[in-house]
């Protein structure tokens, strides 16, 4: 029998406030990549001091929400902007853009690059191992939260999730009353946001965290990340429901998370393909990194 997942979005009520899981996954992603830039801090991968790396965290968390909002909307909700330009400010209803994210970081990581006088790929090739767990995390909350599912499936994992069954006008005891019937099995969907949270996550992760152990040519971390993200978000899509608003985009198929992924893919080709021109960095000093003295 599928999983059905009831389980709860919200992780904590205190009076009228609710704290979702999905935005504790965005504070868990930005501690676990503080935690992890630290100590590739410690082993001299970046000329910075650690207030200056406290810094680029703080501005690439920025980042990741405003472009991640603005993203969202633009890619995925622009008839929503037309009719209602405040929506964009609604943040708590829900709608966050990876690429419209990524975006938002670039531009953070080049106004601190410029500021320290660093060139703009060595810190995102500092940067790119940092992101993957907090990509796993939020695919999570999506999860939990019962969004962004797959499409229909009879593969024996297969997720029956009560959003998707809005149509059918049941309250959440009708739905589960049917689902211990056996009634909702042909519901079953794949649970597209675990597919990305092993390979946009852990797999993603892996990969560069063991590839950047050493130090490599200048694009080579940033230019993996962009190919094999681009990569499994491209492959996910298959299974996964397109966004109701806009459907598939052309040959019954290609959506707009695939339009979006093959620049990535694209771009990670390119910056690895350069990336064979550049020297091999010497070997990083790892020292006591002083406080800033700005």
């Amino acid at each position: 029998m599928p999983y059905f997942d009831d389980i709860n979005p919200i992780a904590l009520s205190l009076g009228p406030v609710s704290i979702h899981w999905y935005g504790l996954m965005y504070v868990l992603g930005g501690l676990f990549a503080w935690w992890l830039g630290k100590r590739r801090l410690a082993q001299g991968r970046l000329p910075a001091t650690y207030d200056q790396y406290a810094d680029l965290i703080f501005y690439a968390m920025i980042g990741v929400i405003v472009g991640g909002r603005l993203g969202y909307m633009l890619f995925y909700g622009f008839e929503q902007i037309r009719a209602d330009p405040f929506a964009l400010l609604r943040v708590w209803e829900g709608g966050m853009s990876f690429h419209g994210g990524l975006l938002g970081v670039l531009a953070a990581v080049a106004y601190w690059s410029r500021k320290r006088g660093i060139r703009f790929f060595d810190t995102v090739d500092f940067v790119a191992p940092l992101v993957p767990i907090g990509l796993g995390l939020g695919r999570l909350g999506n999860f939990i939260g019962g969004e962004l599912w797959g499409r229909h499936t009879d593969l024996p994992w297969g997720v029956i999730f009560p959003r998707a069954l809005d149509h059918l006008g049941k309250t959440q005891e009708e739905l589960v009353a049917m689902y211990q019937a056996g009634q909702l099995n042909h519901e079953a969907r794949h649970p597209s946001q675990l597919y990305e949270l092993l390979l946009e996550g852990v797999v993603l992760f892996v990969v560069l965290w063991l590839l950047s152990a050493k130090p490599r040519r200048r694009y080579t971390v940033s230019g993996l990340f962009a190919l094999l993200y681009g990569l499994f978000r491209f492959s996910v899509e298959f299974v996964r429901e397109p966004d109701v608003q806009l459907g598939y985009l052309a040959f019954g198929w290609l959506t707009m998370g695939q339009i979006l992924s093959l620049p990535l893919i694209l771009v990670g080709i390119g910056l690895l393909i350069a990336s064979r021109r550049q020297p091999l960095p010497a070997a990083p000093v790892a020292a006591p990194v002083p406080a800033a003295q700005d």
